[in-house]
């Protein structure tokens, strides 16, 4: 695995290290020991997929608030989406900013989202899979969210939004009216 980094200091882009021959390829998309390595989280305790059947659909953005906080890893399976996470940990220096990837069954890409971002994605494609492990149980009284089109964050969604559920569309925004993230 190839472990490349992101804008933030525990959030990293994993690429398949990819043995092919004439049958295809092979390659590892999780190892406890490289993660415990770079200090990650690696005590999954819970896996979960979701179906999508239109392009331009949203999910998010969804983080679990202490004491229930949860490292995620995420793969698109069938499909593609813009993948998107946001440090929500407020005394980091990098509070309230974004950063996002394209993941799709192509590229074979998975994110690892640490403790303290919030997550989210919008479809690319119809029919799209995507494929989640997390380091927590679910625990719905720390369930936290925030809207998607938050201006004080200014996410920049590919595509229109075509299909989101009525609870992400009610979500409210993570900053305070007037209070900035830093770009």
């Amino acid at each position: 695995m190839k472990f490349v980094p992101t804008k933030f200091d525990s959030a990293w882009l994993i690429e398949p290290d990819r043995h092919e021959d004439e049958r295809g390829f092979f390659a590892r998309t999780w190892c406890q020991r490289e993660f415990e390595d770079r200090g990650l989280n690696a005590g999954l305790v819970q896996c979960s997929v979701s179906f999508n059947t239109a392009s331009g659909t949203l999910r998010g953005m969804h983080f679990q608030a202490a004491p229930h906080e949860e490292a995620k890893l995420v793969r698109c399976t069938r499909g593609s989406i813009f993948d998107v996470i946001v440090d929500v940990r407020r005394q980091s220096p990098t509070f309230g900013q974004w950063q996002g990837f394209e993941l799709s069954a192509v590229n074979h890409r998975t994110l690892y989202i640490p403790e303290g971002f919030a997550h989210g994605f919008q479809t690319l494609e119809a029919d799209t899979e995507v494929s989640y492990q997390m380091s927590e149980f679910f625990h719905p009284e720390s369930a936290c969210g925030f809207h998607h089109a938050d201006s004080q964050i200014g996410i920049q969604w590919p595509l229109p939004v075509e299909v989101i559920s009525q609870k992400d569309s009610e979500l409210p925004s993570l900053l305070p009216v007037g209070k900035q993230a830093a770009a």
